[in-house]
């Protein structure tokens, strides 16, 4: 599994190839910007700030190039920028989900410190709304796989990785707000 991040777009530039976890990437590869991305294998989540921190973005295998020009994408007139959400070139610190090959389940619940209405989830969810009438997510409990929870339906939106564990709170998994529109399972990404 690695992924292979580049110094230059289209693909050119110094090259640095990354087969696991990586806390800093300026630093162990010495890399002050990255403007293309290629994923060989596995799905893996970039990260704005250092120790997987900020903005996060999930990547299947494939080629991301342009890197420095989707910060400054309009999503009306350019589809890589949905793609991207207007990520900068500061890219920070990489992660590579592992594969899971079991159930995913997952409790949802409509006010933090798991109180208010309580929702389970075992399969993807195009719309959060449409499925269980909520548009806000305050806490939630992943029992079993990784999932990716995005902002808007039709998982769109910014993203946040939801690794096996308690989230009291929205700020846990790194949001500003409870906003939640759909819900997919990381198998889906393979």
């Amino acid at each position: 599994m690695g992924v292979k991040i580049l110094s230059r777009s289209d693909y050119r530039g110094l090259v640095s190839e990354l087969t696991e976890d990586c806390s800093c990437i300026h630093s162990r590869y010495y890399l002050n910007k990255i403007y293309s991305v290629h994923v060989l294998e596995g799905c893996w989540v970039l990260y704005k700030m250092p120790n997987y921190r900020g903005q996060q973005y999930l990547l299947r295998p494939g080629d991301y190039s342009y890197f420095h020009d989707w910060g400054t994408m309009d999503i009306n007139t350019n589809p890589d920028y949905q793609q991207w959400m207007g990520l900068s070139d500061s890219i920070s610190s990489c992660l590579l989900i592992p594969q899971h090959s079991g159930t995913y389940r997952m409790k949802i619940y409509e006010r933090d410190n798991f109180r208010g209405q309580m929702s389970e989830v075992t399969d993807d969810c195009l719309s959060l709304q449409d499925r269980f009438q909520l548009n806000e997510i305050h806490s939630l409990n992943v029992l079993e796989g990784c999932w990716v929870l995005y902002e808007m339906p039709s998982y769109r939106g910014r993203q946040y990785l939801l690794q096996p564990g308690e989230y009291r709170r929205y700020l846990d998994w790194g949001a500003a707000n409870a906003k939640a529109g759909s819900l997919r399972r990381v198998m889906d990404f393979y």
